[in-house]
């Protein structure tokens, strides 16, 4: 089933979930996006800034949504920007500099999906220009950045969403709503990893283009794994525990792709929040066993949010344990020889857990990101606690690297708290 098909149905579930949600009243209306609306839907007209690969993933999703039309396209490589075109049936206008699409009188807002060093500018600019942005994550490549970014949203009232898809997921939502209920008690601790074995690299076609096409590897464009990866899992934990973690500490290295790359292939760190609470993480990119996962603990049961399962610290006893335990209570079995075990190894518990969210889900959230964009814009409502969560989680992710570098303890700035 496509999205096209599927989508009103998919839209009405989801509306279930964050209507009830304490999320909810900062998330665009889904029950009205979700109403057989067929042509009367509000038109939305963007521009894409940045046609590279996750440019295109987004056009892409773009494409399969009613009501919404990418009318022009920038990119300063050209083979990107003929992409980009295509992907729009050859109908969009062609840029190669930003600041010419962005006088464009008839675009609603602009999506930007260029290298991490380009958000702030970018962004800032289109602010100014009175159009509505949506940023791809992280939200900047420094905690001023971030900041100049926050504080231009207040002065130019239009809205600026990044591109953090799980705020999206329906999985996910679920899986909040149940968190915030007290399923799993007070959260102690949460651990996130996200692990892949590949090298990062894509094809050159001349040595030149090297730092262009590959910029995520230099620390003049990027900031690794932290906020191409980290800054996902650590917006969801700040999220869970409704702050942002004061310190952290870690370590991290090129241990493995020895190949002229200046950011790091492994990282791993212990971020602590204001209740003593930490959130553990780890990335890497030469072993892809584990995968990803957030697993989010509490005294009552714990959530791995990606598959979205939940464990019960005290699962309801089958049948069969309940016949055991009333055998047991009558004391009808023989003694227990002497000389036998004493104790039971605390290995990892083999439970198959429950699934949290039911529905087949065609994809990451970023269908329903693109389309809950574009309906904040019909609505002219900008969500103030989604841009916070990006916002802290992208300077955490920051202060991450920072700690890494230094190779002690970082505290929050006191500056850049909101």
């Amino acid at each position: 089933m496509t999205y096209k098909q599927s989508r009103r149905i998919f839209l009405q579930k989801t509306a279930l979930i964050t209507g009830g949600l304490f999320l909810g009243s900062h998330l665009p209306d889904l029950r009205t996006l979700a109403a057989d609306q067929g042509e009367t839907t509000e038109e939305v007209k963007l521009g894409l800034i940045g046609s590279g690969s996750r440019g295109q993933y987004l056009m892409d999703h773009l494409n399969l949504i009613p009501g919404i039309e990418v009318v022009a396209v920038c990119d300063n490589y050209q083979p990107n920007l003929t992409m980009g075109v295509q992907k729009t049936g050859g109908k969009a206008e062609a840029f190669t500099d930003y600041r010419k699409l962005l006088e464009r009188r008839d675009i609603d807002g602009v999506i930007i999906a260029t290298p991490l060093h380009l958000h702030s500018l970018m962004s800032v600019d289109a602010l100014q220009a009175g159009l509505h942005v949506f940023c791809e994550k992280a939200m900047a490549k420094t905690p001023r950045e971030c900041l100049d970014m926050y504080k231009t949203q207040l002065q130019t009232g239009k809205i600026l969403l990044i591109g953090h898809q799980r705020m999206f997921n329906p999985r996910y939502l679920k899986a909040f709503e149940m968190i915030n209920s007290g399923q799993l008690g007070d959260i102690t601790q949460i651990r996130a990893y996200w692990h892949r074995n590949n090298d990062w690299r894509r094809a050159v076609p001349e040595p030149g283009l090297e730092r262009k096409i590959n910029w995520r590897l230099y620390w003049e464009y990027s900031e690794g794994l932290m906020t191409e990866l980290g800054s996902h899992q650590i917006q969801v934990a700040n999220f869970i525990k409704k702050d942002f973690p004061r310190r952290v500490a870690g370590t991290g290295s090129i241990n493995y792709w020895h190949d002229g790359r200046e950011v790091f292939d492994n990282v791993n760190l212990v971020y602590e929040y204001p209740d003593g609470s930490t959130l553990i993480y780890d990335s890497m990119i030469s072993n892809a066993h584990y995968g990803l996962e957030e697993q989010v603990m509490g005294p009552k049961g714990t959530m791995e949010l990606e598959t979205g399962k939940m464990y019960s610290e005290n699962p309801p006893p089958a049948p069969g344990i309940l016949q055991l335990l009333n055998n047991i209570e009558h004391k009808i079995f023989d003694p227990l020889p002497l000389g036998g075990k004493s104790w039971v190894p605390e290995t990892a518990r083999e439970a198959k857990g429950e699934y949290i969210y039911e529905v087949d889900l065609e994809d990451d959230g970023t269908a329903l990101e693109m389309e809950g964009f574009a309906q904040m814009i019909r609505e002219n409502r900008h969500s103030d606690i989604l841009l916070r969560e990006a916002y802290y989680g992208a300077i955490a992710a920051l202060l991450g690297n920072e700690a890494i570098k230094k190779g002690e303890m970082i505290t929050f700035p006191e500056e850049y708290i909101l």
